[in-house]
């Protein structure tokens, strides 16, 4: 069995992926693919950006030469074009790393972590289910803020761009199921729990 766990910004995927551990699944988190497929491509991803970064004034490289993936984050978000850009050179590595993910644990129940998996039809129709991560806006607002220190004009910007998330996977045609993260770990477990039995009819 393979899902998605997937929710909007600060609503609480990384700890329903945790609670999915604890029950037997192996779990990956996209950002970390992500991570790992810019580290690959940072030549390319420096030498496609640059004149936009440029002309806003930003930096995307550090003092010590690496790629500042928040100053990279700040361009390409607000930026459709810009973001699809970026997609087209880190989503087909982050495909390859999932897909030796998904055949390294062939023995387990595995979970994709991931906000965007609907765009890599490739990984979504290998998925039983998904798991759609709710919370309230204001409560994800003040968890994003405590989390990341960005700008609430950054976070809001970010929150803007998923506001149709939900609709995107259902369009997938795979199930979705949605799990509560607005009350106690406890809560959410029991939620998470439900949701469990509801992949055994799946």
């Amino acid at each position: 069995m393979i899902v998605c766990v997937t929710g909007k910004m600060a609503a609480g995927k990384n700890a329903v992926a945790a609670i999915l551990e604890k029950n037997g699944f192996a779990t990956v988190d996209a950002d970390t693919l992500v991570h790992k497929a810019i580290e690959d491509a940072t030549k390319e991803i420096v030498n496609t950006f640059l004149p936009n970064a440029r002309e806003r004034g930003m930096e995307l490289l550090k003092a010590n030469g690496t790629l500042d993936r928040r100053a990279l984050g700040v361009l390409v978000f607000g930026d459709k074009t810009l973001l699809a850009k970026q997609e087209a050179i880190v989503y087909p590595r982050v495909i390859e790393l999932a897909e030796q993910f998904i055949a390294e644990h062939k023995e387990s129940a595995v979970a994709l972590n991931a906000t965007a998996l609907y765009k890599t039809p490739r990984l979504m129709q290998q998925c039983t289910a998904t798991l759609f991560v709710t919370a309230p806006y204001v409560k994800r607002l003040f968890r994003a803020k405590k989390r990341d220190g960005m700008p609430i004009c950054h976070i809001v910007a970010r929150f803007r761009t998923q506001r149709m998330l939900y609709a995107k996977y259902c369009a997938t045609g795979i199930p979705v199921i949605k799990i509560n993260n607005s009350g106690s770990l406890k809560k959410l477990s029991a939620s998470v729990a439900r949701a469990l039995k509801k992949l055994e009819t799946t």
